[in-house]
């Protein structure tokens, strides 16, 4: 391996860690979202590798497609902008989808006051939730059945399919150089220096700021929490597409 390849791998890695800790969006969801559901750490990781994984293969197959199409650069980049848009308007979506739906369940499930006054002349109140105390068993257990299904099955594969449509806008201009030489042995070391590079600061960043969270304790974070989530992911999606 010659200088200019061993220049583009370490072009590579930089940029893969620095996109990566820029774009709060490839970390915050997935905290937010581990969180509000209660993912085990390995759940959380193992779904933050699957969506970087994802999020570079896409680019890499549009990059790879180009190039063996011989697109200019500046068509790829277009093509890459118009998938951030896209990819962004889908966390705006699915977090603001999930976040009504998260307030329509905490208000619920809020627990309150009823006053009874008796002929006696007694008066007394008690505080409930109907979720738990006037509920039937089993609708109680199929809207719980259907928040796990929510928060711990469909939210993952929808983030999935996010990032496999968020591009890597540095990566392909890094694959221009060594695909123009005919080196294909450098292309394939280029891309996996940048997924090395970047599915592993995701996983640090999920990790690190997961431990933070974990620390947290606000009250009524239980009912709230998955509103929260909601709302994380789709300011992430607005912090990419307005530039917030």
């Amino acid at each position: 391996m010659n200088g200019d390849s061993t220049l583009l791998m370490a072009t590579a890695t930089a940029a893969g860690v620095l996109h990566t800790l820029l774009g709060p969006d490839h970390y915050v969801p997935f905290v937010a979202m581990a969180k509000a559901g209660g993912w085990s750490l390995r759940k959380t990781l193992a779904v933050t590798a699957l969506c970087g994984l994802g999020h570079v293969a896409g680019s890499v197959v549009i990059g790879a497609v180009g190039l063996a199409l011989g697109t200019a650069l500046f068509q790829l980049e277009t093509l890459e902008a118009l998938r951030g848009d896209v990819a962004a308007w889908l966390l705006i979506g699915l977090g603001t989808a999930y976040a009504v739906w998260a307030v329509l369940q905490a208000a619920r499930d809020a627990p309150h006051t009823h006053t009874h006054a008796h002929a006696d002349g007694t008066v007394h109140s008690h505080r409930h939730q109907h979720d738990a105390a006037h509920c039937h068993v089993h609708d109680a257990r199929a809207r719980s059945e259907l928040r796990q299904t929510i928060s711990g099955r469909a939210t993952p594969w929808a983030l999935f399919l996010i990032f496999v449509f968020g591009p890597c806008e540095v990566l392909i201009p890094l694959l221009m150089y060594p695909a123009a030489q005919a080196h294909a042995g450098v292309v394939a070391a280029v891309v996996a220096a940048f997924a090395v590079a970047t599915v592993g600061t995701m996983l640090l960043a999920v990790a690190v700021l997961s431990a933070g969270v974990h620390l947290v304790r606000l009250p009524d974070m239980h009912r709230y929490g998955h509103a929260a989530a909601g709302l994380s992911v789709a300011a992430c999606g607005a912090a990419i597409r307005f530039g917030l």
